[in-house]
């Protein structure tokens, strides 16, 4: 398997017998792993996707110097060139041809499969996140930027093209720790109806809630966003439309039409993918997040012309996702001995296999963040995107159209 896979760069692997064997073309630092059982060997070698992160969760795999972007690095190069061997390239089209059924989110089951990720202690996420909480993509305007600044630019980003005025009402779809909603309360007047399906998410949005005193401009609630019944100025959704999973993508973007306003404004933020359609990594699925899945512009935006909204902007964000995780992951590391304390090493050294694997997944593969700024009418954004940029001149509408007899 690995005289197959591990073409390029310089791999050496110590066997559980001791002997140790060298593959790739030798350019490059060494990766050098120690596997310490046979069991492991025969797991990696039938379904590595899965095996490499569990084996390192394990510690019957080790890295020297515990070099784990080194070694997913060569592991990402080398399966994005296309030296996978057949059976596990067979593997992933059958996980394709099955991802429907992974992805089957009803009600029930997409609350239980967010508990499992969002319910972990708040004080987790405390040790990594800014300070506003913002477990999403921040938008580096600048490369010297810190965290905190990137995340309230990317807030920023999403208002403007939201172009939010004081008293419009905004419906937000998975509003996490609150954070999104109260910043479109304070700075922008807005009256924020904000719903997740995160226990946890939610005590903290509305204890913050209460902490600013803008429990009458913003509601968070518990509940499932197709349980929503009032129609809304503006929709936001940043980070949730990766939880929705394909077969229910007519029916997300179907309530979003009907919440919307007839002349309101949605901004649907989510990670993608460059390439055609696929399904998640078998380790994220198992560990991370369960029917969990990042669609291609192909298969999300099917979903969108069918439910007859126009798609009046879609903005590409490449590696602001990679900058993010980077900070995360540092963050992380500097506060580990903490992570610990709250749960054990297995955790800590899955939660870095997460984050690693997926900076370089957006650094090395075809990762990447849509903006999908939607409407029920052509004429309810500006002409142009000089509103986005410029703070000295105020958004051109569309004309509206008359008839000719007019």
């Amino acid at each position: 398997m690995l005289r197959t896979l591990m073409r390029q760069g310089n791999f050496r692997v110590t066997y559980p017998d001791g002997g140790t064997k060298s593959y790739g073309d030798g350019k490059g630092t060494a990766v050098h792993v120690t596997v310490h059982d046979k069991a492991t060997l025969k797991q990696l070698a039938l379904n590595p996707e899965l095996g490499l992160g569990e084996s390192y969760m394990n510690g019957t795999l080790t890295i020297e110097n515990d070099d784990i972007y080194g070694l997913l690095t060569l592991a990402i190069v080398n399966m994005h060139a296309g030296n996978a061997p057949g059976w596990i390239a067979s593997a992933g089209k059958l996980r394709n041809g099955l991802r429907w059924i992974a992805q089957n989110n009803p009600v029930g089951k997409a609350k239980d499969n967010v508990a499992h990720h969002y319910d972990l202690s708040g004080q987790l996420y405390d040790l990594f996140l800014d300070t506003d909480k913002q477990y999403s993509c921040a938008y580096f305007e600048r490369p010297d930027m810190t965290l905190e600044e990137a995340q309230v630019a990317k807030k920023r980003h999403i208002a403007k093209k939201l172009l939010i005025e004081p008293g419009m009402t905004v419906l937000d779809i998975g509003c996490g720790w609150g954070g999104m909603g109260l910043t479109l309360a304070r700075e922008y007047g807005a009256k924020v109806v904000g719903v997740t399906l995160s226990e946890e998410q939610h005590k903290i949005a509305r204890a913050r809630a209460r902490a600013e005193g803008l429990e009458d401009q913003v509601d968070f609630r518990l509940m499932d966003y197709r349980d929503v019944t009032e129609t809304f100025d503006r929709i936001v959704s940043v980070g949730m439309f990766e939880h929705v999973g394909v077969p229910h993508y007519r029916e997300y973007f179907s309530n979003v039409r009907d919440r919307l306003a007839e002349d309101g404004v949605a901004l649907i933020h989510f990670i993608g993918r460059t390439d055609p359609p696929g399904a998640t990594n078998p380790w994220v699925t198992k560990y991370i997040f369960p029917g969990g899945y990042c669609p291609s512009i192909s298969e999300s935006m099917k979903a969108v012309e069918k439910e007859r909204l126009y798609t009046c902007d879609i903005e590409v964000w490449r590696l602001h996702y990679a900058e993010t995780l980077k900070h995360w992951h540092d963050r992380f590391m500097a506060n580990r001995d903490r992570v610990e304390a709250l749960y054990d090493e297995r955790f800590c050294r899955m939660w870095r296999f997460y984050l690693v694997a997926c900076e370089l997944t957006f650094r090395l593969n075809d990762q990447c963040v849509f903006q999908y700024q939607l409407a029920r009418k052509q004429e309810a954004v500006p002409l142009t995107r000089d509103y986005l940029y410029r703070d000295d001149v105020e958004p051109v509408r569309a004309p509206v159209a008359t008839h000719a007899a007019e």
